[in-house]
């Protein structure tokens, strides 16, 4: 090989390497370019909101709940749900170092005098998870105490106040209050977009759901700094206070609600009163009940399984949430139409004989001996069953019928302020052969000329029914708000003025004829005794369902309203139902006598009783040996 083409190849490779020296320089040059652009991204043109990014990682921020807003009775003076101070102990999981879980648990099993099962089964599958799990609510402040004192053993766990819903009452107003509790997966989905969050406590049933959101409050938070390790490097938190939900007043009287609820005991049914002139519903009892204060507690679980499982339903509310067959006291609903109508003269009679054959059955009134000539007036008071058999069915037909039922607000939606309740129903000819695929007969007319068949009402159904008597055909609708007031000054935000639900077509002149009617049922028909008044005159109307049992098993009713001679605002309506699963005793009428007594005599259950002479009905009075409504006072089915 020659001298030059030596000299020549090295002089080749050193320019390839100076190239490479200039590809690699030039690489460096504009990685670090790269580099310093993106710093002056991050510190100068984007800093603050790394700054804040920054905070937020290294911050535990900590929901503070909002107390919610307090419940009143009627007065508005001394409230009857209220919130009491209590503390919740949670643990985030993820928090901890891996390996220390088993400790941490059981300390804090420890401390809270429980089993580290108990915790273990709460944050299953959640090792890994930041959220926060609740392991225990009520926890005392002493018990609190000790837990901060030795938190630094225990990362990951923590507590915040959990203001605990207090019910003073928890009697029959338990069905109106309703409960809380904490808000569920699928409650959520629901509500995350209007606000809400999982730490939430929510309304579930009664007042405390229909105005959650007026209830609920703004919740707060508290904010504190954490190191690397996780230990606050703060000495005092960021607090943003929570702000106290509204303060809502019922339209519900608690002297007249426990009246009532004594005047029903220990009898599975219902008692509405009602004020016809405004709607505002003054009382509402539902046997049997439940104490609203054992979903605060933590066998909430177990206590609404067994609930759930108890005989009756004690979570059902009867007065809005449950059908009956409405009875005789359809009867009201006949009158009205037949005057209107005008298809069959108020003085003509009906000779009844005690039964009326139809088809291949007898249909038998409920005085069996018959009640003889009867004319509008007095079939209304006797609650002959062969009168309004034979004029609807001949005269009105079911058509007819069912407009005026609807007409008075059945088979619809009473519009009242619970999240629950039940249009019932009221059946056609059209609806029968569409859902049942058989033609209406007449006997089916005959069926709810009298309130029973396929007719289905609530108790709260009744009083709006016997509300438009009141008013000469109208009904308000029934509420139990009456006003929203600011938590801070009691200042009144909203009040809540009648509204109008159903109007009649009705000429004026009708009304005055059924009022009349109804006062002459209570001093010449059916309910003479057990609706004897000495002080106050009363209308009504009762009424005996029949419940697919076997004889001596029927629903009881009593539907009425007093002073009959004073003006619609003075006065009330009282709708009873007494289910037939309780032994039968026609209690009905006397318990809305009772209640009656009680409101416009400004008497307790036990100065009603003695006043009308019921003292010795009272088991409870007479040490169990009260006797039963004399026979004589008992005809074999009492309308």
């Amino acid at each position: 090989m020659k001298f030059s083409d030596i000299q020549s190849g090295g002089t080749g490779d050193s320019g390839k390497l100076n190239a490479k020296l200039v590809i690699i320089k030039v690489a460096i040059l504009l990685i670090f370019i790269i580099y310093a652009l993106h710093l002056y991204s991050m510190q100068v043109a984007n800093g603050e909101y790394w700054s804040q990014r920054a905070v937020k990682m290294t911050s535990t921020p900590t929901i503070l709940n909002a107390q919610r807003g307090e419940i009143y009775a009627r007065d508005g003076e001394v409230p009857i749900v209220v919130n009491t101070d209590s503390f919740v102990v949670e643990m985030r999981p993820g928090e901890i170092p891996d390996g220390l879980y088993d400790t941490v648990a059981t300390k804090l099993a420890n401390y809270l005098g429980i089993q580290k099962s108990v915790i273990d089964k709460k944050t299953f599958g959640l090792r890994k998870e930041f959220t926060s799990i609740e392991i225990k609510i009520n926890v005392p402040l002493e018990v609190i105490s000790n837990i901060a004192e030795n938190i630094n053993d225990m990362p990951g766990v923590s507590w915040r106040n959990k203001p605990i819903r207090t019910y003073r009452d928890s009697g029959s107003i338990s069905h109106v209050l309703g409960y809380v509790g904490n808000i569920t997966k699928e409650e959520l989905k629901l509500m995350n977009n209007e606000g809400y969050s999982s730490t939430y406590v929510v309304g579930k049933t009664g007042i405390e759901k229909q105005y959650d959101r007026l209830l609920q409050g703004i919740p707060g938070s508290e904010t504190r700094l954490r190191d690397a390790k996780g230990r606050y490097i703060d000495e005092a938190p960021i607090v943003v206070q929570p702000q106290m939900g509204k303060n809502l007043v019922l339209t519900i009287d608690t002297r007249i609600q426990k009246l009532a609820e004594r005047a029903l005991g220990n009898r599975v049914g219902s008692i509405v009163v009602l004020k016809p002139s405004t709607g505002e519903v003054l009382a509402m009892v539902s046997y049997p009940y439940f104490d609203s204060n054992i979903f605060s507690t933590e066998n909430a679980s177990a206590e609404y399984t067994r609930l759930i499982n108890s005989p009756n339903n004690p979570l059902q509310n009867r007065a809005v949430s449950s059908v009956y067959p409405p009875a005789s006291t359809f009867k009201t609903i006949m009158t009205t139409a037949i005057l209107s109508e005008k298809k069959f003269p108020v003085d003509k009679t009906v000779d009844c004989k005690g039964k009326l054959p139809y088809g291949d059955r007898i249909f038998n009134c409920h005085l069996k001996t018959g009640h003889g000539p009867l004319d509008l007036k007095n079939a209304l008071a006797q609650s002959c069953d062969v009168y309004y058999w034979i004029v609807g069915r001949d005269y009105l037909g079911v058509d007819i019928i069912s407009s005026y039922a609807t007409e008075f607000g059945y088979g619809q939606s009473l519009e009242i302020d619970l999240p629950s309740h039940v249009k019932g129903f009221v059946p056609t000819a059209q609806w029968k052969e569409k859902e049942k695929k058989v033609k209406w007969v007449d006997g089916d007319t005959m069926n709810i000329s009298i309130g029973q068949g396929d007719l289905l009402v609530t108790p709260m159904h009744v009083a709006d029914m016997m509300a438009m008597v009141c008013n000469s055909g109208v009904i308000y609708k029934p509420h139990l708000l009456k006003e929203v007031r600011d938590p801070n000054t009691d200042e009144v935000i909203e009040s809540i003025e009648p509204e109008i639900l159903h109007k009649s077509t009705v000429e004026p002149s009708v009304w005055s004829t059924v009022q009349e009617y109804l006062r002459y049922m209570i001093t010449n028909g059916t309910a003479t005794y057990p609706m004897g008044n000495k002080k106050i005159k009363i209308a009504g109307k009762t009424g005996t369902a029949e419940a697919g049992r076997t004889d001596n098993h029927w629903h009881s009713w009593m539907i009425a309203y007093a002073p009959y001679d004073a003006p619609v605002e003075d006065q009330i309506v009282v709708s009873t139902l007494v289910e037939a699963v309780n032994k039968w005793e026609w209690w009905a009428p006397y318990a809305t006598n009772i209640v009656i007594q009680g409101i416009l005599e400004n008497q307790t259950y036990e100065e009603s009783i003695r006043e009308l002479g019921f003292a010795y009905m009272d088991e409870e009075l007479q040490g169990g040996n009260a006797r039963q409504t004399p026979a004589a006072e008992v005809t074999e089915r009492q309308e």
